[in-house]
């Protein structure tokens, strides 16, 4: 499974219809991956949610990672799950590996810290995810982390890194140049007047990135 391109962090909506509405939007823009994360919700609202958002995220081929919670995941049968410090089950990234078996996506949280990406590479995590790389709106108190990390992570683990805080169209160039494979985005997105217009501007970056490749490749 290739892990790269733009990941669309949901925002905290109690209203169903409208998050599947932006959710969707973004999914159209060509966003290859949707985050589910609504930390206000209820246990069953969230569940009715991250239900309704894998079906629309199946309808257009993109992945759905459920963030913080291992069970919500397998019991829908999402994509996978993503987690931070303290959502592993029991405190073990290796437990949430065992409970979301080898063929889903188990994410990382490791904020600015190698050490945390070498217990999550020796959990079985498929991607690392680290920032917040700028002052982020959604979580303004979030540790900062610096753009080199990226490249160092990737070198020393040899795994997709995830870049997370603060990114918006201006900024996301110097990320990816950096390193991130992935950029997960949630207030530049989806506070954007056209959504979709937005996420295929992100995905563009991706595009680019990935035709320099080929024409490296075949020359």
């Amino acid at each position: 499974m290739i892990l790269r391109g733009l990941c669309a962090v949901t925002v905290d909506d109690p209203l169903l219809p409208r998050l599947s509405a932006l959710v969707k939007a973004a999914l159209d823009g060509g966003a290859p991956f949707v985050q589910y994360r609504n930390k206000m919700a209820s246990r069953p609202l969230r569940r009715a949610q991250a239900a309704e958002m894998l079906r629309i995220c199946r309808a257009s081929g993109a992945k759905l990672i459920i963030n913080d919670d291992v069970w919500l995941a397998v019991e829908i049968g999402a994509d996978g799950a993503h987690l931070g410090r303290d959502d592993a089950p029991g405190g073990s990234l290796a437990a949430a590996r065992d409970a979301l078996g080898p063929k889903r996506i188990l994410g990382v949280s490791c904020y600015n810290e190698l050490a945390r990406g070498e217990e999550a590479v020796a959990a079985g995590a498929d991607y690392l995810a680290f920032g917040s790389m700028f002052p982020s709106r959604t979580k303004p108190a979030a540790v900062r982390a610096p753009l080199e990390l990226l490249g160092e992570a990737r070198r020393r683990f040899g795994l997709p890194v995830a870049a997370i805080g603060g990114i918006t169209l201006d900024n996301a160039p110097e990320v990816i140049a950096a390193g991130a494979d992935m950029l997960a985005v949630v207030s530049d997105l989806f506070d954007a007047m056209d959504i979709k217009a937005r996420a295929e501007a992100y995905q563009q970056f991706f595009n680019q990135g990935a035709q320099r490749d080929h024409g490296r490749q075949a020359s």
